[in-house]
């Protein structure tokens, strides 16, 4: 049994705080009863739900790897109308959403699914699925600053978990790391980079757990093997 609201996200009318509207409104029945309180369970195997007068139904559940380009917000909508992610999906007819977020800035490596379990278990902490991402920072970080990003560092909201970190490259008053984490704060591997004194010029992600971004453009999306989304969803 699910809550009422979380079936209809689910099918693909609506998102979950409209639906709770249409509930309000009394524009939602359940067996041909009307309801309009936010508490109600249901069934989608069995219970009929009427949406304005029309049933509606599971959707085929959807698993994309997008190439997000930098200059696109991790979002379905944005009120100031800049692009979104959700601009790079409208010929895919299911209601497909972003697993985690990338910051405007930062490219690279998206989920996109309409499997509301599969979202929710990636990006529970407790299940510390891997994600790595190629920084390009000012200056040239020395080993002990490496090894403070791999102990941990203090941040605002409390102290990093262990991580992995190493240089790739170095160049005129730059440098390319790899940062390699679990845990999914807002902007973490820039405000982790700050802290050891080589700010973030380019971040892009370029793998979570075993995928990759072999294959596509930026811009570019493609959809998950079978094989894939049996895999992911042994880390859950």
């Amino acid at each position: 049994m699910e809550r009422l609201q979380k079936v209809m996200a689910q099918a693909g009318i609506a998102s979950r705080r409209k639906s709770e509207e249409w509930i309000r409104e009394g524009r939602v029945r359940v067996n041909g009863e009307k309801v309009t309180e936010l508490g109600r369970r249901v069934d989608p195997d069995f219970d009929v739900i009427e949406v304005n007068g029309s049933q509606i139904h599971a959707e085929n559940k959807r698993y994309f790897l997008f190439y997000k380009p930098k200059g696109v917000i991790t979002s379905m909508s944005d009120p100031k109308g800049r692009p979104v992610v959700a601009d790079f999906f409208r010929e895919v007819k299911e209601r497909v959403y972003p697993v985690g977020r990338l910051d405007y800035d930062t490219e690279g490596l998206l989920l996109l699914t309409n499997d509301g379990e599969m979202a929710h278990g990636l990006t529970h902490p407790r299940h510390e699925v891997n994600k790595v991402y190629q920084a390009r920072v000012k200056g040239i970080p020395k080993q002990r600053d490496l090894q403070r990003l791999m102990s941990g560092v203090k941040l605002s909201d409390g102290w990093t978990a262990p991580a992995k970190a190493r240089m790739i490259k170095a160049f005129k008053g730059e440098s390319l790391i790899e940062l390699s984490l679990h845990e999914g704060r807002n902007r973490q591997v820039r405000r982790m980079c700050d802290a050891v004194g080589h700010p973030v010029i380019h971040l892009k992600r370029i793998r979570l757990a075993f995928l990759t971004l072999d294959g596509l453009s930026s811009g570019g999306y493609r959809e998950l093997k079978a094989r894939e989304v049996a895999r992911l969803k042994q880390f859950i």
